[in-house]
């Protein structure tokens, strides 16, 4: 029988680190009161809880790598909104976000779960961050703690 490592849910004594971008604000505050409930529902203490908020997805790379780099947090969670409008600009903030974010997760050796949205229309962002698809703000906490405790047991 092969041997299997899981990650576990738990966060006691775990520290996070949660970038949020500012644009879409009101979506993307969603999804950061859902993911601070989902990790002090895990036993993370609010004071192991930092939230850093920039100015939009484009820039989230950047502040993902600074917290990494600090080793201040055990991982780091990514939340912002990108939703698609009539130019390719949309293309272009999306693909090099999460670029830069994977890049970051892969340098870094730090957990870096990625719940940035990316849309066709408020409507779909809304559902994920709440309304009807569940909030993609707590399936990136739940999976932020379970690669914390996986990394532990690497």
């Amino acid at each position: 029988m092969p041997t299997s490592i899981n990650g576990q849910l738990t966060g006691a004594g775990k520290r996070f680190a949660i970038a949020a971008s500012r644009f879409n604000g009101a979506i993307v505050e969603q999804l950061v009161a859902a993911a601070v409930d989902a990790l002090i529902r895990h036993g993370v203490a609010d004071k192991d809880i930092t939230v850093v908020r920039c100015p939009g997805a484009w820039e989230l790379p950047l502040v993902v790598q600074k917290l990494a780099a600090s080793k201040k947090a055990d991982a780091v969670i990514a939340l912002g909104c990108v939703i698609r409008g009539d130019t390719p600009h949309f293309d272009y903030v999306a693909g090099e976000c999460a670029k830069g974010i994977a890049a970051v997760q892969a340098h870094s050796g730090i957990p870096v779960a990625f719940g940035v949205l990316t849309t066709d229309t408020t409507e779909q962002a809304q559902a994920r961050a709440g309304l009807k698809a569940g909030n993609k703000g707590v399936d990136a906490a739940m999976t932020a703690l379970e690669m914390v405790n996986l990394m532990g047991q690497l």
